[in-house]
């Protein structure tokens, strides 16, 4: 029974590391969530592939010590973001802020089939790589 418990663990920090785990929803439903790790103004994972049609938490973990942004769309959408003016984010579920040492969480769903990127647009970070890849299939 102490194997099986250790192996489970094993397995729960497997799917942990690999920034995806299947959790319950309300009502029992099953919801996917990916967390998201900032670290030294990088996004980790920094490749991501999710289904159309499926709601997705996305759990954002800023673990540096400055502000970040997730922001995912379309090369319009960032050419929009790269010269806005918002201070912050947060009201669309596609476009947070998240503090320094902070998370936040927000549920997307994909209408269709895509690729898009995920942007940090404060002064520098995209420069410096903070950007992301997230391929949407099905739908």
């Amino acid at each position: 029974m102490a194997a099986l418990g250790r192996m489970a663990a094993a397995l729960g920090i497997g799917l942990l590391a690999a920034g995806l785990v299947i959790q319950l929803g309300i009502g029992g439903e099953r919801i996917r969530t990916i967390e998201i790790a900032i670290h030294y103004s990088q996004f980790e994972p920094a490749t991501l592939t999710v289904p159309a049609g499926e709601p997705i938490r996305f759990v954002i973990i800023n673990g540096d010590p400055i502000d970040h942004e997730w922001i995912v769309g379309d090369t319009a959408l960032h050419l929009r973001h790269r010269t806005g003016t918002e201070p912050s984010h947060g009201a669309r579920p596609t476009e947070q802020t998240i503090l320094a040492g902070q998370r936040v969480e927000t549920v997307v769903t994909f209408d269709g089939a895509g690729v898009f990127t995920y942007i940090c647009h404060l002064p520098g970070h995209e420069a410096y790589g903070m950007v992301g890849t997230l391929t949407v299939i099905g739908g």
